[in-house]
């Protein structure tokens, strides 16, 4: 390509490629390129095309940064005067650091994100921690509440299991329907020494809405009130122990608000039975 050339202009690349290796580097690439093409398409390279070669060579020739590097600036010299025999010192020029920077920032956010983002999804499981722990507190105290209820009816089931055993210095009295409760029965269980008293329903008749069955303590014929039965207890699924009664002849029961009564509604009376 080069022999297209006058020899003027010939000597005048060759020169700028010698002085120049990014000059000469482009030119050989730029030379390489066009004879693959050549054999690739077996025909001559276009004359347009060497122009536009010979143009671009000569512009990297005539760009400053192709040309051979400058010779190292002098270092600044230091100027003294008669007055001052002290060296002038001459102020250095700082070296741009604004790429550096920019990394230094770029970097500076990356890693900010990612903390902000750590920081997101540890606060996230810190709640689902807290949540779950809080959760599971909750369970043990329902737990712990069920736990004790179920000690307290086992005592109470041992305690009325020993006494259906071993009914010792207990009476038992059992009362009987009244004529408008004929089928209705239940039994009193009464230790006259630790005036204890435990009631135990074979069959009372349902409670209407707001009621609640009482026992009664017959006591020279007047009634001591002995307390109001539980509805498990009514309805005969378990034994309840009563009041403490110091002394009775007869155990009635009748039928009272929810609560009880001060006396007893005789026209409710359900069962009774005497000692």
């Amino acid at each position: 390509m080069l022999g297209e050339l006058d020899p003027a202009a010939q000597a005048d690349v060759e020169q700028w490629a010698a002085r120049s290796p990014q000059v000469r580097q482009e030119l050989d690439e730029l030379l390489a390129g066009l004879g693959v093409y050549a054999e690739a398409h077996a025909q001559t390279v276009p004359a347009g095309l060497r122009d536009k070669v010979l143009s671009r060579v000569l512009a990297e020739i005539g760009r400053p940064d192709a040309q051979a590097p400058a010779a190292a600036a002098p270092a600044p010299a230091m100027r003294v005067s008669a007055s001052n025999p002290q060296p002038a010192a001459v102020a250095s020029v700082p070296v741009a650091q604004a790429p550096r920077r920019s990394v230094w920032a770029m970097a500076a956010s990356v890693a900010l994100l990612l903390s902000l983002g750590a920081n997101a999804l540890l606060y996230s499981r810190w709640q689902q921690a807290n949540t779950d722990l809080v959760a599971a507190q909750n369970s043990q105290a329902r737990f712990a509440q069920t736990s004790q209820v179920m000690e307290r009816r086992l005592t109470t089931t041992q305690e009325q299991l020993h006494l259906l055993r071993s009914p010792v210095g207990y009476k038992m009295v059992a009362l009987a329907g009244t004529p408008a409760h004929p089928t209705a029965r239940a039994r009193v269980m009464y230790n006259a020494t630790a005036h204890r008293v435990y009631v135990d329903v074979q069959q009372l008749p349902p409670l209407p809405p707001g009621k609640q069955y009482q026992l009664w303590a017959l006591d020279k014929g007047k009634p001591v009130d002995a307390g109001v039965l539980a509805a498990n207890t009514a309805s005969g699924d378990s034994i309840q122990q009563m009041k403490d009664i110091a002394s009775a002849q007869a155990f009635a029961m009748t039928v009272e608000p929810v609560g009880g009564s001060v006396g007893p509604t005789l026209a409710t009376m359900t069962v009774i039975g005497n000692i």
